[in-house]
Parts: C-alpha cells; sequence; structure tokens
C-alpha cells in the first residue's frame, strides 16, 4: 500500500566536522549507509514522497556516491545550515506538493522499526503532532498534522528552536517497543557503540533462528 497522504523530510544538512564526513553516509554494513538505510524503511512502510535536506557538501558527496536506492527522491539544499534545524525543516516542507502528513527524521537517527513508524502514522489524528516514546523517554521521527506543516511553513519568524515551536501545539505520545528512536550518533565514540550495538542484535536474531 503507498501512503499518498504522508511524506518524510530527511534532516541531513548540519555540518558533520567530529566524525571526517557527511554523517548520513556512515555506514550500518556494507550494504547500507544511514540515509540508505532510512529511506528503505519508509518505502517499506508504503511512503514514496521523500524529501532530503542537505548542505552543498552533502550535495557533492551524493553526486559522487550515488544513492543505492530505487525509488526518485528529492534533494533540497540548505545553502544557511547554520540556520539550524528550523530553516532546514521549513525548506523541506515548503518543497512538499501534497497537503498531507510528514514524517520529519533526523539523518543520525538510522534504524527505526517499520512498526514504530506505522505505531506514529496510526495516531496522526489525535494531535497536531505524534511523537514517539520509549521508557518515558521522547525520541524521534516525529509526525506533523497537514495544519501544523501550513502554519510552519508560512511562519516569518526563522529563528525559532523547533522544540519551542511545536510547544505552540497539541502532542500525542505513543509508547513504543524501540530503543532506536533515542539514538542520537554524534561522535566517533558514539558511532562506534551503535555498531557493537547492531552487530549484537544481528548475532541474537541469527542465535534465535538457530
Amino acid at each position: 500500500m503507498i501512503l499518498i497522504d504522508c511524506s518524510v523530510i530527511i534532516l541531513a544538512a548540519g555540518y558533520s566536522s567530529r566524525m571526517g564526513s557527511p554523517k548520513f553516509a556512515l555506514a550500518i554494513n556494507s550494504q547500507s549507509n544511514f540515509l540508505e538505510n532510512i529511506i528503505h524503511q519508509y518505502l517499506n512502510i508504503g511512503i514514496r514522497n521523500i524529501i532530503v535536506v542537505l548542505n552543498s557538501e552533502g550535495e557533492k558527496y551524493i553526486e559522487q556516491h550515488p544513492l543505492r536506492i530505487s525509488n526518485p527522491i528529492q534533494l533540497i539544499i540548505n545553502e544557511h545550515p547554520e540556520y539550524e534545524k528550523f530553516y532546514s525543516l521549513k525548506l523541506g516542507l515548503s518543497a512538499l506538493e501534497n497537503n498531507g502528513y510528514s514524517f520529519i527524521h533526523p539523518s543520525d537517527l538510522p534504524v527505526v522499526e517499520e512498526s514504530t513508524l506505522k505505531e506514529i502514522y496510526g495516531k496522526r489524528e489525535e494531535a497536531d503532532f505524534v511523537k514517539p516514546v520509549f521508557n518515558k523517554k521522547g525520541g524521534h521521527p516525529i509526525l506533523l498534522s497537514p495544519r501544523l506543516i501550513k502554519e510552519l511553513v508560512n511562519e516569518k519568524k526563522g529563528d525559532w528552536k523547533l522544540n519551542e515551536f511545536l510547544g505552540e501545539y497539541s502532542s500525542c505520545s505513543v509508547e513504543v517497543d524501540d530503543v532506536g528512536i533515542l539514538d542520537n550518533i554524534n561522535s566517533r565514540e558514539e558511532y562506534l557503540v551503535f555498531l557493537e550495538k547492531i552487530k549484537k542484535e544481528n548475532t541474537d536474531d541469527t542465535d534465535f533462528a538457530d
């Protein structure tokens, strides 16, 4: 089933000076990097309208290392990444061609269960935005309503902190059994911890299957 009333904005315009390369390009395994894995997760639940907001360095990286995905996506270039997340989000949402809902997914959150995305989407009519919670901690991605999207795009003030802006709207929390919603990989050390976690999960799955 294709979800024609839903899109996703993947925020990948931040500089990754501590990582040595764009954060979205970090490998999960030999078949997929962070960005490719995020895109595949949304394709797998039927979302085809996918927008990635990059800075100019990220654009050059993708030109040199084409994404390994079959579905076309839209790339939006943020020429002012110093304006931070709210500006990137506004750019991405302004490019939407439908009037539906939209997930907002940071690129340093590489693995979220497809069941989590479906649970979030299932609560879409209950508030202006829906956020997942694991063990009483809020995480990402979040899902924005058409009303909130319209008002964010039309907002004239450009220096909002996203959490402050969202605080003006109603929210719905969804308890999920998915610690991946809390990942926030900002350093080489956190990346190595993440890889060890993925390796262990894959080993445990293999052991269970045997």
